[in-house]
């Protein structure tokens, strides 16, 4: 056998009430469920070292939420080391808002979008929070979901400690066309993301994909399949504006795998570098079949066109996850290697320091002004669809008094060696050159991306995004810029050539 433990676990995330729907700019609740979320656990280890990854079916994890989980787990009995546990999230815009859910460790230091805001409100005008949720007995609270998720989070992380038994692995490597870059460049330079394609100004999309998918097949000490690890370069973003409880496509994933190898398998999910990538394919733009209330998707003249299925829908969410179901189990019926015998098991956690991006001071004044001249001209009170439409600007200022602080930020990150295969984590939605890079350049056989792990600081695009602006590229879009995703790689790629491979 290989000399390492596996243990698996899985845990029910939704809540028995309706709730705030995370991700969009816009206000969503949910009707119903339409597949329950989950949290899954895979434990590892070996007489030296250990690690548990967790993959929720949430958008993000933010770093209070880690801390807690990490803090329930402090007085364990058992060997575990809270330290040594990897939470990241599937991205899906169907799962519900939680408090912090978004918030970075800079972003804990007191300020927010609405502190910035009520300096700047006309003595006629206040900030009005979102009552129809906050005073419904009906929807989860945010606190509440909050604790609730760190109370199932630490039961699923220690229940697959628990489980462990002797095991071990294959690694394979699969494909299945499903991430794509969702940010259209024109002939001025300018890019958007989901940015309309059919105008005679558009140039390229702006990034490439990665069609691969990373895998593991673990067994027990009989060779009996016990679960499979999935690493794809897509956040799970089919049905991102509809109004239900969804994983999304690794649900539909999840059906499927257990459908044919028993519905005792665990699958462990993990979103690769993917802060550019979509399932949209934003050439050949299938409109979605109803309104999804995005002003962002708007089509002047759509046309019809020959291609998947909306990816704004469940038909379309369903062929994506067959896609990748598929290419799991042919992989699966194909033969894997055998598995890895003695592998090599390490883990090692950094704290890497990062430049923060800055804001100039000109950026300041355009967006002072512009907060100034929307506050003005709205009428009656302000809420948060109006905190939306200024993000832009607020999270200008609200950098410049980050700025002034603090010139780097401290990020978690985890590298691992299992075997020939290399495991890396980020906490950011990393662009997919940075991603490539690392793959690319690694001296392990297999090497697993694993962004929106272990707390969430937004966005790092790359250099040619931040020119080309808009959401996902702007300042406010994330904590760090393209020189803070360039150390990332090199942080990342020493830690993985000079400590746990050797070329």
């Amino acid at each position: 056998m290989s000399g390492l433990k596996f243990g698996w676990a899985e845990i029910d995330l939704t809540p028995d009430k309706k709730v705030s729907l995370a991700g969009q700019f816009a206000e969503r609740i949910s009707e119903y469920v339409e597949k329950p979320i989950t949290a899954t656990a895979m434990a590892v280890s070996s007489e030296t070292d250990q690690m548990v990854l967790v993959s929720c079916d949430l958008m993000s994890i933010g770093w209070k939420l880690v801390v807690a989980v990490r803090e329930r787990l402090k007085c364990n009995n058992v060997g575990l080391n809270p330290e040594k546990i990897v939470m990241s999230a599937i991205h899906t815009h169907t799962g519900p808002s939680y408090a912090s859910a978004s918030a970075g460790r800079l972003q804990n230091k007191g300020t927010s979008f609405r502190s910035i805001l009520e300096p700047y409100l006309p003595k006629d005008k206040k900030y009005v929070e979102k009552q129809n949720i906050s005073d419904n007995p009906e929807i989860v609270g945010q606190i509440e979901m909050f604790e609730l998720l760190v109370e199932r989070i630490s039961k699923v992380v220690l229940e697959a400690w628990e489980n462990r038994n002797e095991g071990c692995f294959s690694n394979a490597f699969g494909r299945a066309a499903v991430g794509m870059c969702r940010r259209a460049v024109y002939n001025d330079g300018s890019a958007q993301m989901w940015g309309d394609t059919n105008q005679a100004v558009f140039v390229e999309v702006e990034g490439g994909n990665d069609s691969g998918i990373e895998l593991l097949y673990v067994f027990d000490d009989k060779k009996k399949l016990t679960g499979i690890v999935a690493n794809l370069a897509c956040p799970a973003q089919c049905v991102q504006h509809r109004l239900f409880v969804s994983p999304d496509f690794w649900g539909e994933v999840k059906k499927r795998i257990r459908e044919y190898f028993g519905e005792d398998i665990f699958l462990l999910t993990l979103c690769g570098a993917a802060g550019d990538q979509c399932p949209v394919d934003i050439i050949r733009w299938v409109e979605p079949y109803s309104d999804v209330n995005d002003p962002n998707i708007n089509r002047k003249h759509p046309l019809k066109r020959k291609a998947d299925p909306s990816m704004f829908d469940l038909e379309g969410m369903r062929k994506t996850g067959k896609r990748i179901a598929r290419e799991i189990i042919d992989i699966y019926e194909e033969g894997l290697d055998e598995p890895q015998e003695e592998p090599e098991f390490m883990h090692h956690v950094n704290t890497v320091q990062l430049p923060i991006r800055r804001a100039t001071l000109a950026e300041e004044e355009e967006a002072k002004k512009a907060i100034k001249d929307y506050l003005w001209e709205k009428k009656g009170d302000v809420d948060y669809i109006d905190a939306a439409k200024l993000q832009r600007y607020l999270g200008i200022l609200l950098r410049m008094a980050v700025q002034d602080k603090y010139d780097t930020m401290d990020v978690e990150i985890h590298v691992m060696r299992l075997g020939t295969v290399a495991i890396a984590t980020n906490p950011f939605e990393l662009f997919l050159d940075y991603g490539n890079q690392i793959k690319a350049r690694s001296y392990a056989e297999q090497t697993f991306l694993i962004q929106l792990a272990n707390g969430y600081e937004g966005y790092i695009p790359t250099e040619k995004a931040e020119r080309g602006g808009h959401y996902s590229a702007f300042i406010p879009s994330g904590q760090v810029g393209h020189e803070g995703g360039d150390k990332l790689v090199r942080e990342t790629l020493r830690e993985i050539n000079t400590k746990l491979f050797v070329e």
